[in-house]
Order: C-alpha cells, then structure tokens, then sequence
C-alpha cells in the first residue's frame, strides 16, 4: 500500500488550490466537500456525524492546513485500505489544482500528460512542503523520459540549465516541471506523439510499478488451445489482456512467496516455453524468441524476490537510496562546515591570546629592565615555546586542509564515477536494443524467404498435377463421348418400353380398385345382417355357427369342417383343454 507521504502530497496539491487568496487557510465548506470526495475515491465508509462535528459552523473561520490535519489522519487516512484505484485517487486531486495553476496554451503535452508528470513530480519530490524536486531528481526524470523517447542524454545541456536552475535554489515546483517537460527543452526533435509515449513509459514505471509489459502466447485452462494476450508485470501479479489499450481484462496471476517460474522445453509446436507455478494453477505461456523468454523469466524472478525479502519496487528502493545519499553528503557539507567554523574560531582565539602574550611580554620587559639577563632569557624561552606552538597549530591547519581538499576530490571523483557508470549503463542498453531489432529484422527476412520458397515450389507442383490432368483429360473425352452418345440411345429405348408397361400396369391397378371395392360393399352388407343373429346365439357355442368370410391366409379344418371357428375361438378351446389336462396332474 502507499505511504502515508506518498498519499499526503496530492492532497496537499488539492488544499493549496482551494485556498484562493494564498492565506494558507481553507473555508470549511470547501473541506467538507474535499473530504466527502476523498471517501468517495479512496473507499472509506464516510461518517456525517463526524464531518459535521469536526466542521460545523462557528465564528473560528477557515481552517488551516495545521487544522485539517487531525482529522485527514483519524478519519480517512488511517482508516485507508489498498482497495482504492490510486490513479483515481490522483486524478479526483488534480481536478482540484489544475486548471488554476496550468496554462495550456503554449505547452506541446495533453492534459493528460500532464497529468502524469504531475503524478511523476509528487514521487520524486522531497517529503518537505512546500513540493519541490531537487536538480538531482529533475535529472532522472529528464534522463528516463529521454531513454523512453529513443534520445540521446546531453550531460552539457542538462548542466547549462543546472547553472540556471541555481538561481531557483536548485529545485522546481510541480508547475515548473510540468512546464518545462511541456515546452520540449529537453525533447526538441521529438514530436508530440513520442513524447507523449515516452511520459506514459514513464508513468508506468514509476507511478503503477509496470516492471515489464508485452504481448506473449498464453495457453488456456479448459480449451487448452493457445491465445496471444498482452502481458503487464507489476510487483505482485500478472495482468493480461486482449490488447495493449488495456480495456479488456482477461486475468490476473496473483503472485506471493509460493510461486515459482520455470522454463519448459519446446511442445506442441511451441517454442520459448516457460511456466508460473502458483498454489491453485499453473500458466503456460510461450514468449516470441529465447531473448525474450530469459527476460520474462529474469523480470517474474526479480518479483518474486522482492516479495520473499519484503522489499519494495526497485525504482523506489534507488529513490530511497538517492534521498539517503544526498542526506549523507549535506550532513557531510555541514560538519565540513562546522570543522571550518571550529577551526577559525580557534585560530582568532589562538590570535587573540598571542596578541595578549604579546602586551604582557611588553610589559613585563619593561618592568624587568633590572633583570635583563633573567628577562631575556625567560622571553626567549617563551618564543621559543610559542613559537613551536605557533608551528604545531600551522601544521594542525595545514592537515586539517588537506583532509578538506581530499574529501571535496574524493567526492567529486564519486560523483564522475556515478556518471560514468551511468552512460555505460544507457550505451549497454542501446547496444541491446539494437542488436535485439536485428535479430528481429533477420528472422523476419529469414521467415518471409522461406514462406516464399514454400508457396512457390507448392504452386508449381499444382500447375503440374493440372497440366497432366489435363492431358489425360483430352484422352479420355473422345472415348467417353461416342460411349455416352450410345448409352443415350439405349436409355431411351429403355425409356419409351417403361413408359408403355407403367400405362398398362396404371389400367390394371385402376380395374383391381373398382372390384375391390365392390367386394367391399357386399361384405359390409353382409357383415350388418349378420350382426343381430351373432348376438343371439353367442351363447350356444358350436351348435350354431355363423359362416363368415374368411381369411385369404391357409384355413384351419376341425371335425365340423373348414372355418367351423376363428383363431381366436381355437386359441380359446386349446386353453381350456390345456387346463384340463393339467388340472388331474396337479391334484395327484
């Protein structure tokens, strides 16, 4: 989570905008509305009882920044969490401060851009108020914007405007970076575009702690099929989404102390494997050539050490330690200082006490005329004493400048040596840059060649199977031609003798209609006179039967002769004589 200084400075941005008339006080009215809006963004559940009691109406007048404090720290900031969008945070305070303190129309920046720079000046500016940012800081801003930018760092340049910025105190407000970042001072040659992606690499960096973005092929869980997705690395997790725009979000790899980071041999005609292994899943992801494999793996490793150890982003830690160092060399200025004042003081008391040793010698020569053998021996004695003493404070000063000069050397000896480290570390990273766009110059050629190879010697081997094709096709049609005028004149025989056997066969199917349902007719009215003397004598079963018509199936013959019952009568007599028969069977 962000400091507490860190969160303290853009409201301080945001309470010095609203007090207008520079009294360094705030109306009451206004702080209620400024505290509302930072519960609102910072996610703090508000408390009205407390707002109001802290600023109610009486005749105090405004508050001041002293006044506010109390209850800035009791109830928002100690009640923050790092559940809150800082960016949102950031952007809610610069809303408040910017319009009175930026004049747009001669700068070469968006609104946008100089929204981050802003951000960018409150993380490198000093924790005194009022916000300024040192000489050496405006430096590594303006060094970081100009490697961002694809530029050349011009040492003599940033030191002529150094010699100017001596005049300020060697330090510049927000509105004075922001200013000359949007003047392009430092960015002539670049246009608008570079320089705008240059602050938001910049941005990144510093403000949202992006060690490493890029797009990548990741493999997916339940489809296992391989998506490209654009990759942003930050102290704690992995993002990726659909594209660099970063609307769409498609996921986060949370990393902690367990995960590790693998490299994976090539599989499934993917190459530049590696894996993230976390508590619950494991991300396979395949980068776009090995340099960028060991990157990736390099940068996620650095994450994860940096989360075992509890330490924080690297670019934060090189702050601390800048801030460190110039503490170090001003308290080493002041005791250099203080030496000096000791040592002068020292040296006028050492003076003063010669020029009363001198008067007392005077005087005692005048008294001791009497005694001048005695006189002049002791005032030689006494010469000679002063004059070892005399000596020895003359060699203590002469040491003492010595270690002056040897220090100033030794300290200017490790300011060149951090330059010069400096620019070896800038060359070394153009030197990797352009080798790294070589190789991918090289391998696009290489692919583009061979692509082409591939789809020429495809191409002929298809114009070659065509033209025999072809050939054998002009063989072919003449055959086929006086075969198939032969078949045509058969098929058509065929035709007209099928045509005359459906006609006939259509008349007799018609003639066959017409008799059954004469058939039909007559059994109907057989079947309806029957009807009443089937109901009479159901009951006397085998002495009278009705004839009915029977099947056209094989009839069955009894002793009463041929269709005497139906089946379904026989199937019930062959029952019940099956029964009887069983019936003694199972009574034995």
């Amino acid at each position: 989570m962000a400091g507490r200084d860190e969160l303290l400075k853009p409201i301080w941005h945001a309470f010095t905008a609203l007090d207008v008339d520079r009294s360094g006080k705030v109306s009451k009215s206004q702080l209620k509305v400024l505290s509302h809006n930072l519960c609102t963004v910072m996610k703090i559940p508000p408390d009205p009882v407390a707002l109001e009691e802290h600023f109610k109406d009486d005749d105090e007048g405004p508050v001041s920044n002293q006044g506010y404090m109390p209850y800035l720290n009791r109830f928002i900031l100690d009640k923050v969490q790092d559940n809150f969008d800082r960016v949102d945070f950031n952007k809610m305070c610069w809303t408040l401060c910017a319009r009175k303190n930026i004049s747009r129309t001669h700068l070469l920046i968006s609104e946008e851009d100089a929204f981050k720079v802003w951000c960018i000046f409150n993380f490198l500016s000093e924790d005194k108020y009022p916000l300024v940012i040192v000489a050496e800081e405006i430096e590594y801003f303006l060094r970081k914007l100009t490697e961002a930018m694809g530029g050349n760092w011009i040492q003599e340049k940033f030191n002529a405007y150094k010699a100017q910025l001596a005049r300020k105190q060697n330090c510049l407000s927000a509105w004075e970076l922001i200013e000359l970042v949007g003047m392009g001072h430092f960015s002539k040659g670049m246009d608008r575009q570079t320089l705008s992606m240059g602050i938001n690499e910049v941005f990144q960096e510093l403000i949202l702690d992006v060690f490493k973005q890029g797009y990548m092929m990741k493999k997916g869980h339940k489809r296992k099929n391989w998506t490209e997705r654009w990759f942003v690395l930050r102290p704690s997790s992995i993002s990726y989404y659909v594209s660099e725009d970063l609307k769409e979000k498609k996921g986060d790899i949370v990393l902690d102390r367990n995960c590790c980071v693998e490299s994976l041999p090539d599989k499934e005609g993917k190459k530049c494997l590696f894996i993230v292994k976390c508590a619950d899943k494991s991300f396979e992801i395949s980068a776009s050539d090995k340099k960028k494999k060991h990157e990736w793996i390099q940068a996620i490793q650095t994450c994860l050490n940096l989360l075992r150890l509890g330490l924080p982003s690297p670019h934060r830690e090189a702050r601390q330690k800048r801030r460190e160092l110039r503490r170090k060399q001003q308290a080493e200025q002041e005791e250099l200082e203080d030496q000096m004042k000791r040592l002068q003081a020292t040296n006028e008391n050492r003076q003063h006490e010669l020029e009363t040793l001198r008067k007392k010698l005077e005087e005692a020569a005048a008294k001791a005329a009497r005694e001048e053998r005695m006189r002049l021996q002791t005032q030689v004695e006494l010469q000679d004493r002063y004059r070892m003493d005399l000596e020895r404070e003359k060699m203590v000063r002469q040491e003492m400048e010595q270690q002056v000069a040897q220090k100033s050397s030794e300290l200017e000896q490790y300011l060149q040596r951090v330059h010069e480290l400096e620019d070896m570390y800038r060359l070394l990273e153009e030197a990797l840059e352009d080798e790294r766009q070589a190789r991918q110059d090289a391998e696009a050629v290489r692919k583009l060649q061979a692509r082409l190879l591939e789809e020429e010697a495809s191409k002929r081997a298809e114009l070659e199977h065509m033209h025999l094709q072809q050939q054998r096709a002009i063989f072919r049609t003449e055959a086929e031609k006086q075969e198939l005028r032969n078949e045509r004149l058969a098929k058509e025989t065929a035709l007209q003798g099928a045509m005359e056997q459906l006609a006939l066969l259509e008349s007799e199917r018609q003639g066959a209609l017409e008799q059954y349902q004469e058939v039909m007719k007559k059994l109907e009215d057989a079947t309806n006179k029957t009807q009443s003397w089937k109901n009479k004598v159901a009951h006397q079963e085998g002495l009278i039967r009705l004839i009915q018509p029977g099947t056209k199936g094989p009839q069955k013959i009894t002793n009463w002769g041929p269709s005497a019952f139906t089946e379904a009568e026989l199937n019930v007599r062959e029952k019940n004589w099956q029964e009887k028969k069983n019936r003694p069977a199972q009574t034995q």
